[in-house]
Protein backbone atom coordinates (compact mmCIF):
# COMPACT_ATOMS: atom_id res chain seq x y z
CA UNK A 1 0.00 0.00 0.00
CA UNK A 2 1.36 3.40 -1.01
CA UNK A 3 2.28 5.92 1.67
CA UNK A 4 -0.27 8.72 2.04
CA UNK A 5 -1.09 11.45 4.54
CA UNK A 6 -4.70 10.96 3.50
CA UNK A 7 -4.74 7.93 5.80
CA UNK A 8 -4.11 9.96 8.96
CA UNK A 9 -6.89 9.82 11.57
CA UNK A 10 -8.97 13.00 11.52
CA UNK A 11 -9.95 12.96 15.15
CA UNK A 12 -8.52 16.08 16.83
CA UNK A 13 -11.08 18.52 18.21
CA UNK A 14 -10.58 22.17 19.12
CA UNK A 15 -10.02 21.06 22.73
CA UNK A 16 -7.24 18.70 21.60
CA UNK A 17 -5.58 21.36 19.45
CA UNK A 18 -5.76 23.84 22.30
CA UNK A 19 -4.05 21.28 24.53
CA UNK A 20 -1.22 20.88 22.03
CA UNK A 21 -0.89 24.64 21.46
CA UNK A 22 -0.91 25.58 25.16
CA UNK A 23 1.43 22.69 25.97
CA UNK A 24 3.91 23.87 23.33
CA UNK A 25 3.75 27.53 24.38
CA UNK A 26 4.12 26.96 28.10
CA UNK A 27 7.65 25.78 28.61
CA UNK A 28 9.72 25.52 31.77
CA UNK A 29 11.74 28.46 30.44
CA UNK A 30 9.19 30.75 32.07
CA UNK A 31 10.73 29.71 35.40
CA UNK A 32 13.95 31.55 34.54
CA UNK A 33 12.77 34.08 31.93
CA UNK A 34 10.43 35.79 34.38
CA UNK A 35 13.35 36.83 36.59
CA UNK A 36 15.35 38.04 33.60
CA UNK A 37 12.42 40.16 32.40
CA UNK A 38 11.88 41.62 35.88
CA UNK A 39 15.53 42.64 35.95
CA UNK A 40 14.97 44.61 32.74
CA UNK A 41 11.65 46.32 33.46
CA UNK A 42 10.66 45.74 37.08
CA UNK A 43 6.99 45.48 37.94
CA UNK A 44 5.89 46.41 34.42
CA UNK A 45 6.81 42.85 33.40
CA UNK A 46 3.11 41.87 32.83
CA UNK A 47 2.93 44.51 30.08
CA UNK A 48 5.95 42.93 28.37
CA UNK A 49 4.11 39.60 28.10
CA UNK A 50 1.01 41.21 26.61
CA UNK A 51 3.15 43.12 24.11
CA UNK A 52 4.97 39.90 23.23
CA UNK A 53 1.64 38.20 22.52
CA UNK A 54 0.75 40.94 20.03
CA UNK A 55 4.09 40.49 18.24
CA UNK A 56 3.68 36.70 18.17
CA UNK A 57 0.15 36.93 16.77
CA UNK A 58 1.29 39.34 14.05
CA UNK A 59 4.13 36.96 13.17
CA UNK A 60 1.62 34.09 13.05
CA UNK A 61 -0.70 35.82 10.58
CA UNK A 62 0.53 33.86 7.53
CA UNK A 63 0.04 30.52 9.29
CA UNK A 64 -3.36 31.58 10.61
CA UNK A 65 -4.51 32.75 7.17
CA UNK A 66 -3.38 29.67 5.26
CA UNK A 67 -4.76 27.30 7.90
CA UNK A 68 -8.11 29.10 7.67
CA UNK A 69 -8.27 28.36 3.94
CA UNK A 70 -7.15 24.74 3.49
CA UNK A 71 -6.27 21.54 5.33
CA UNK A 72 -2.47 21.16 5.25
CA UNK A 73 -1.76 17.43 5.48
CA UNK A 74 1.99 18.07 5.68
CA UNK A 75 1.80 21.12 7.95
CA UNK A 76 4.32 23.88 7.17
CA UNK A 77 5.90 21.72 4.48
CA UNK A 78 2.61 21.72 2.57
CA UNK A 79 2.29 25.45 3.16
CA UNK A 80 5.72 26.00 1.60
CA UNK A 81 4.85 23.76 -1.34
CA UNK A 82 1.58 25.61 -1.89
CA UNK A 83 2.99 29.13 -1.67
CA UNK A 84 6.61 28.88 -2.78
CA UNK A 85 7.11 25.65 -4.72
CA UNK A 86 9.46 22.67 -4.66
CA UNK A 87 12.73 24.27 -3.61
CA UNK A 88 11.51 25.96 -0.43
CA UNK A 89 9.39 22.94 0.49
CA UNK A 90 12.39 20.65 0.14
CA UNK A 91 14.62 22.96 2.13
CA UNK A 92 12.02 23.29 4.88
CA UNK A 93 11.94 19.50 5.07
CA UNK A 94 15.71 19.37 5.60
CA UNK A 95 15.50 22.01 8.33
CA UNK A 96 12.61 20.14 9.99
CA UNK A 97 14.59 16.91 10.15
CA UNK A 98 17.56 18.60 11.82
CA UNK A 99 15.73 20.98 14.16
CA UNK A 100 13.48 18.38 15.72
CA UNK A 101 16.32 16.29 17.06
CA UNK A 102 16.21 18.83 19.90
CA UNK A 103 13.47 16.68 21.47
CA UNK A 104 16.07 15.27 23.82
CA UNK A 105 16.59 18.71 25.39
CA UNK A 106 13.16 18.49 27.01
CA UNK A 107 13.86 15.03 28.41
CA UNK A 108 17.21 16.14 29.84
CA UNK A 109 15.74 19.32 31.33
CA UNK A 110 12.94 17.26 32.88
CA UNK A 111 15.59 15.04 34.44
CA UNK A 112 17.36 18.08 35.91
CA UNK A 113 14.18 19.13 37.73
CA UNK A 114 13.40 15.55 38.78
CA UNK A 115 16.81 15.16 40.44
CA UNK A 116 15.70 17.62 43.12
CA UNK A 117 13.11 15.05 44.23
CA UNK A 118 14.86 11.76 43.38
CA UNK A 119 18.58 12.53 43.63
CA UNK A 120 19.41 8.83 43.91
CA UNK A 121 18.41 8.18 40.28
CA UNK A 122 20.84 8.76 37.37
CA UNK A 123 20.03 11.77 35.18
CA UNK A 124 20.44 9.71 32.02
CA UNK A 125 17.98 7.08 33.26
CA UNK A 126 15.30 9.67 34.02
CA UNK A 127 15.72 11.32 30.60
CA UNK A 128 15.66 7.92 28.86
CA UNK A 129 12.46 6.87 30.64
CA UNK A 130 10.58 10.10 29.93
CA UNK A 131 11.60 10.19 26.25
CA UNK A 132 10.63 6.53 25.86
CA UNK A 133 7.29 7.11 27.57
CA UNK A 134 6.17 9.80 25.13
CA UNK A 135 7.59 7.94 22.16
CA UNK A 136 5.32 5.01 23.10
CA UNK A 137 2.33 7.30 23.71
CA UNK A 138 2.70 8.73 20.20
CA UNK A 139 3.10 5.30 18.63
CA UNK A 140 -0.40 4.30 19.69
CA UNK A 141 -2.37 6.99 17.95
CA UNK A 142 -2.88 10.72 17.79
CA UNK A 143 -6.07 10.34 19.86
CA UNK A 144 -4.09 8.72 22.71
CA UNK A 145 -1.51 11.49 22.48
CA UNK A 146 -4.26 14.12 22.73
CA UNK A 147 -5.80 12.53 25.84
CA UNK A 148 -2.45 12.42 27.60
CA UNK A 149 -1.68 15.99 26.48
CA UNK A 150 -4.97 17.35 27.78
CA UNK A 151 -4.34 15.71 31.16
CA UNK A 152 -0.81 17.15 31.36
CA UNK A 153 -1.87 20.64 30.28
CA UNK A 154 -4.83 20.67 32.67
CA UNK A 155 -2.56 19.77 35.58
CA UNK A 156 0.03 22.33 34.49
CA UNK A 157 -2.51 25.15 34.28
CA UNK A 158 -3.84 24.30 37.76
CA UNK A 159 -0.29 24.44 39.14
CA UNK A 160 0.43 27.81 37.53
CA UNK A 161 -2.92 29.23 38.63
CA UNK A 162 -2.12 28.06 42.16
CA UNK A 163 0.93 30.33 42.04
CA UNK A 164 -1.35 33.23 41.18
CA UNK A 165 -3.98 32.24 43.73
CA UNK A 166 -1.57 31.93 46.65
CA UNK A 167 0.32 35.08 45.73
CA UNK A 168 -2.12 37.66 44.44
CA UNK A 169 -3.30 38.59 47.93
CA UNK A 170 0.31 39.13 49.04
CA UNK A 171 1.21 41.62 46.31
CA UNK A 172 2.49 44.89 47.69
CA UNK A 173 -0.22 47.62 47.79
CA UNK A 174 2.26 50.09 46.27
CA UNK A 175 2.80 47.82 43.26
CA UNK A 176 2.44 50.60 40.71
CA UNK A 177 4.23 53.22 42.77
CA UNK A 178 7.65 51.61 43.08
CA UNK A 179 9.96 49.81 40.65
CA UNK A 180 7.61 50.19 37.67
CA UNK A 181 9.38 50.45 34.29
CA UNK A 182 12.72 50.61 36.07
CA UNK A 183 14.63 51.04 32.79
CA UNK A 184 12.02 53.06 30.92
CA UNK A 185 10.67 52.18 27.51
CA UNK A 186 13.96 50.57 26.32
CA UNK A 187 13.87 48.16 29.26
CA UNK A 188 10.24 47.28 28.58
CA UNK A 189 11.01 46.57 24.91
CA UNK A 190 14.03 44.46 25.86
CA UNK A 191 11.90 42.47 28.29
CA UNK A 192 9.29 41.96 25.56
CA UNK A 193 11.96 40.69 23.16
CA UNK A 194 13.08 38.10 25.71
CA UNK A 195 9.64 36.82 26.72
CA UNK A 196 8.53 36.43 23.10
CA UNK A 197 10.13 32.99 23.35
CA UNK A 198 7.85 32.20 26.30
CA UNK A 199 4.68 33.17 24.40
CA UNK A 200 5.57 31.73 21.00
CA UNK A 201 4.89 28.20 19.72
CA UNK A 202 1.14 27.81 19.17
CA UNK A 203 1.76 27.62 15.40
CA UNK A 204 2.88 24.01 15.95
CA UNK A 205 -0.75 22.90 15.61
CA UNK A 206 -0.47 23.61 11.87
CA UNK A 207 1.47 20.35 11.73
CA UNK A 208 -1.65 18.53 12.96
CA UNK A 209 -3.94 19.92 10.25
CA UNK A 210 -4.16 16.51 8.59
CA UNK A 211 -5.52 14.99 11.81
CA UNK A 212 -7.95 17.74 12.82
CA UNK A 213 -11.69 17.29 12.45
CA UNK A 214 -12.25 20.88 11.33
CA UNK A 215 -8.81 22.38 10.63
CA UNK A 216 -9.83 25.59 8.86
CA UNK A 217 -11.93 26.62 11.85
CA UNK A 218 -10.10 25.07 14.79
CA UNK A 219 -6.40 25.60 14.01
CA UNK A 220 -6.58 29.41 13.64
CA UNK A 221 -8.76 29.54 16.76
CA UNK A 222 -6.28 27.40 18.72
CA UNK A 223 -3.33 29.59 17.70
CA UNK A 224 -5.05 32.86 18.59
CA UNK A 225 -6.83 31.81 21.79
CA UNK A 226 -3.92 29.84 23.27
CA UNK A 227 -1.44 32.66 22.63
CA UNK A 228 -3.70 35.26 24.27
CA UNK A 229 -4.66 32.96 27.16
CA UNK A 230 -1.06 32.05 27.99
CA UNK A 231 0.03 35.70 27.77
CA UNK A 232 -2.70 36.69 30.25
CA UNK A 233 -1.70 33.83 32.56
CA UNK A 234 1.95 34.91 32.37
CA UNK A 235 0.95 38.52 33.06
CA UNK A 236 -0.85 37.40 36.24
CA UNK A 237 2.17 35.32 37.25
CA UNK A 238 4.33 38.38 36.56
CA UNK A 239 2.28 40.51 38.97
CA UNK A 240 2.89 38.00 41.76
CA UNK A 241 6.53 37.33 40.82
CA UNK A 242 7.44 41.01 40.87
CA UNK A 243 4.99 42.26 43.50
CA UNK A 244 5.36 40.05 46.56
CA UNK A 245 9.08 40.50 47.27
CA UNK A 246 11.23 43.56 46.54
CA UNK A 247 12.22 43.72 42.87
CA UNK A 248 15.90 43.71 43.83
CA UNK A 249 15.39 40.31 45.49
CA UNK A 250 13.69 38.61 42.51
CA UNK A 251 15.43 40.26 39.54
CA UNK A 252 17.25 37.60 37.58
CA UNK A 253 16.08 34.85 39.95
CA UNK A 254 14.15 31.65 39.32
CA UNK A 255 10.36 31.75 39.80
CA UNK A 256 10.74 29.08 42.47
CA UNK A 257 12.09 31.73 44.85
CA UNK A 258 8.72 33.48 45.06
CA UNK A 259 6.84 30.18 44.99
CA UNK A 260 8.65 29.08 48.17
CA UNK A 261 7.70 32.36 49.82
CA UNK A 262 3.97 32.21 49.08
CA UNK A 263 3.17 28.47 49.03
CA UNK A 264 3.01 25.79 51.72
CA UNK A 265 5.74 23.14 51.19
CA UNK A 266 3.37 20.53 49.76
CA UNK A 267 1.82 22.98 47.31
CA UNK A 268 5.29 24.19 46.34
CA UNK A 269 6.21 20.64 45.32
CA UNK A 270 3.02 20.40 43.26
CA UNK A 271 3.89 23.72 41.61
CA UNK A 272 7.41 22.62 40.69
CA UNK A 273 6.24 19.26 39.35
CA UNK A 274 3.00 20.37 37.72
CA UNK A 275 4.36 23.71 36.55
CA UNK A 276 7.98 23.34 35.52
CA UNK A 277 8.27 19.60 34.88
CA UNK A 278 4.89 19.18 33.20
CA UNK A 279 5.66 22.19 31.01
CA UNK A 280 8.64 20.30 29.62
CA UNK A 281 6.82 17.04 28.92
CA UNK A 282 3.83 18.85 27.38
CA UNK A 283 6.22 20.46 24.90
CA UNK A 284 7.97 17.14 24.29
CA UNK A 285 4.65 15.41 23.61
CA UNK A 286 3.36 18.19 21.33
CA UNK A 287 6.52 18.35 19.26
CA UNK A 288 6.77 14.58 18.91
CA UNK A 289 3.20 14.50 17.59
CA UNK A 290 3.63 17.36 15.12
CA UNK A 291 7.16 16.89 13.76
CA UNK A 292 6.67 13.66 11.75
CA UNK A 293 3.88 14.96 9.50
CA UNK A 294 6.14 17.09 7.29
CA UNK A 295 8.56 14.15 6.95
CA UNK A 296 5.67 11.85 6.10
CA UNK A 297 4.46 14.11 3.29
CA UNK A 298 8.07 14.47 2.14
CA UNK A 299 8.19 10.69 1.77
CA UNK A 300 5.02 10.79 -0.31
CA UNK A 301 6.57 13.43 -2.57
CA UNK A 302 9.82 11.54 -3.08
CA UNK A 303 12.26 13.71 -1.14
CA UNK A 304 13.45 10.72 0.90
CA UNK A 305 14.56 7.25 -0.27
CA UNK A 306 12.45 4.14 0.38
CA UNK A 307 9.26 6.15 1.04
CA UNK A 308 7.12 3.03 1.67
CA UNK A 309 9.44 2.00 4.50
CA UNK A 310 10.24 5.40 6.02
CA UNK A 311 6.68 6.67 5.70
CA UNK A 312 5.06 3.45 6.95
CA UNK A 313 1.76 4.10 8.74
CA UNK A 314 0.61 1.54 11.27
CA UNK A 315 -2.61 -0.04 9.85
CA UNK A 316 -4.56 0.39 13.09
CA UNK A 317 -3.15 3.49 14.76
CA UNK A 318 -2.25 5.43 11.57
CA UNK A 319 0.96 6.72 13.11
CA UNK A 320 4.32 6.98 11.27
CA UNK A 321 6.21 4.44 13.38
CA UNK A 322 9.50 4.58 11.47
CA UNK A 323 9.69 8.41 11.53
CA UNK A 324 8.79 8.50 15.21
CA UNK A 325 11.44 5.87 15.88
CA UNK A 326 14.00 7.97 14.00
CA UNK A 327 13.35 10.98 16.22
CA UNK A 328 13.39 8.74 19.30
CA UNK A 329 16.73 7.11 18.44
CA UNK A 330 18.36 10.43 17.54
CA UNK A 331 16.95 11.87 20.75
CA UNK A 332 18.70 9.15 22.73
CA UNK A 333 22.15 10.04 21.35
CA UNK A 334 22.72 13.24 23.37
CA UNK A 335 21.25 11.53 26.45
CA UNK A 336 23.76 8.69 26.45
CA UNK A 337 26.74 10.30 24.71
CA UNK A 338 26.57 13.85 26.10
CA UNK A 339 26.23 15.56 22.71
CA UNK A 340 25.46 19.29 22.82
CA UNK A 341 22.06 19.16 21.15
CA UNK A 342 21.46 22.84 21.95
CA UNK A 343 24.24 23.79 19.54
CA UNK A 344 22.87 21.45 16.87
CA UNK A 345 19.47 23.10 17.23
CA UNK A 346 21.11 26.52 16.99
CA UNK A 347 22.71 25.46 13.72
CA UNK A 348 19.35 25.69 11.96
CA UNK A 349 17.70 28.49 13.96
CA UNK A 350 18.48 31.21 11.41
CA UNK A 351 17.50 28.92 8.55
CA UNK A 352 14.12 28.31 10.17
CA UNK A 353 13.60 32.06 10.44
CA UNK A 354 14.63 32.53 6.81
CA UNK A 355 12.06 29.96 5.67
CA UNK A 356 9.41 31.76 7.72
CA UNK A 357 10.24 35.12 6.12
CA UNK A 358 10.06 33.66 2.62
CA UNK A 359 6.69 32.05 3.35
CA UNK A 360 5.44 35.33 4.83
CA UNK A 361 6.24 37.07 1.57
CA UNK A 362 4.71 34.30 -0.54
CA UNK A 363 1.38 34.60 1.29
CA UNK A 364 0.57 37.34 -1.24
CA UNK A 365 0.14 34.56 -3.81
CA UNK A 366 -2.69 32.92 -1.87
CA UNK A 367 -5.57 34.97 -3.36
CA UNK A 368 -4.38 33.99 -6.85
CA UNK A 369 -3.66 30.33 -6.08
CA UNK A 370 -6.90 29.64 -4.19
CA UNK A 371 -9.27 32.51 -4.98
CA UNK A 372 -12.54 30.81 -3.99
CA UNK A 373 -11.18 29.28 -0.78
CA UNK A 374 -9.66 32.65 0.12
CA UNK A 375 -13.03 34.35 -0.30
CA UNK A 376 -14.61 31.83 2.09
CA UNK A 377 -11.98 32.36 4.79
CA UNK A 378 -13.12 34.14 7.94
CA UNK A 379 -9.85 36.09 7.70
CA UNK A 380 -10.49 37.32 4.16
CA UNK A 381 -9.34 40.90 3.73
CA UNK A 382 -8.64 43.47 1.03
CA UNK A 383 -5.38 42.98 -0.85
CA UNK A 384 -3.80 46.25 0.41
CA UNK A 385 -4.39 45.21 4.03
CA UNK A 386 -2.94 41.76 3.31
CA UNK A 387 0.12 43.43 1.78
CA UNK A 388 0.60 45.59 4.89
CA UNK A 389 0.44 42.53 7.14
CA UNK A 390 2.87 40.64 4.90
CA UNK A 391 5.38 43.50 5.01
CA UNK A 392 5.02 43.77 8.80
CA UNK A 393 5.48 40.00 9.28
CA UNK A 394 8.50 39.95 6.97
CA UNK A 395 10.04 42.91 8.79
CA UNK A 396 9.59 41.16 12.15
CA UNK A 397 11.18 38.05 10.67
CA UNK A 398 14.19 39.96 9.39
CA UNK A 399 14.52 41.66 12.78
CA UNK A 400 14.52 38.25 14.47
CA UNK A 401 17.22 36.99 12.10
CA UNK A 402 19.43 40.01 12.77
CA UNK A 403 18.85 39.77 16.53
CA UNK A 404 19.61 36.06 16.45
CA UNK A 405 22.79 36.56 14.44
CA UNK A 406 23.98 39.27 16.84
CA UNK A 407 23.86 36.81 19.76
CA UNK A 408 25.45 33.89 17.91
CA UNK A 409 29.03 32.76 18.01
CA UNK A 410 30.73 32.95 14.63
CA UNK A 411 31.00 29.16 14.37
CA UNK A 412 27.19 28.88 14.70
CA UNK A 413 26.68 31.43 11.92
CA UNK A 414 29.14 29.48 9.77
CA UNK A 415 27.23 26.32 10.70
CA UNK A 416 24.02 27.88 9.39
CA UNK A 417 25.75 28.76 6.12
CA UNK A 418 27.12 25.22 5.80
CA UNK A 419 23.65 23.78 6.49
CA UNK A 420 22.19 26.13 3.87
CA UNK A 421 24.67 24.97 1.23
CA UNK A 422 24.29 21.30 2.15
CA UNK A 423 20.50 21.55 2.16
CA UNK A 424 20.37 23.24 -1.24
CA UNK A 425 22.82 20.68 -2.65
CA UNK A 426 20.60 17.81 -1.47
CA UNK A 427 17.51 19.47 -2.94
CA UNK A 428 19.16 19.99 -6.33
CA UNK A 429 20.47 16.42 -6.45
CA UNK A 430 17.13 14.97 -5.45
CA UNK A 431 15.25 17.04 -8.03
CA UNK A 432 17.70 16.00 -10.75
CA UNK A 433 17.17 12.36 -9.84
CA UNK A 434 13.60 12.68 -11.08
CA UNK A 435 12.25 10.97 -7.96
CA UNK A 436 10.53 14.05 -6.58
CA UNK A 437 6.93 14.04 -7.74
CA UNK A 438 5.06 16.36 -5.42
CA UNK A 439 1.36 15.73 -4.97
CA UNK A 440 -1.16 18.33 -3.92
CA UNK A 441 -1.22 17.80 -0.16
CA UNK A 442 -3.75 20.46 0.76
CA UNK A 443 -7.52 20.13 0.75
CA UNK A 444 -10.12 22.86 0.47
CA UNK A 445 -12.67 22.56 3.26
CA UNK A 446 -16.11 23.41 1.93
Amino acid sequence: MAVSTKELKRVLTLKDLMGVAVGQVIGAGIMSLMGVAIALTGRSVPISFLMAAVVVLISSVPTIIVCSVVRLRGGNYTMAALLAGKHLAGFLLVVTVISNISLSMYALSFADYALAFVPMLPRKLIAFVILTLFYVVNLFGIDKMAKVQNLIVGTMCVALLAFVGFGIGKVSPDYLANDFMTNGVPGLVQAMAIVIFAVNGAYIVAGLSGEAKNPTRDIPTAIIVSTIAVAILYALIGIVASGVLPVADVAGKDLGLVAKEIMPPAVYVVFMVGGAMFALISTLNAQMASAPKAILQGCVDGWLPAPEKIGYLHPKYKTPWVILTFFYVVGLLPIFFGLDIQQIASMVSMLTQMCAVLMNICIMRLPKILPEAWKRSKFHMATPLLAILVVLCAALGVFNIVALASTMEMYLIIGNVVMLIAGMAYIILRLRSGKVQMEISYEEEV
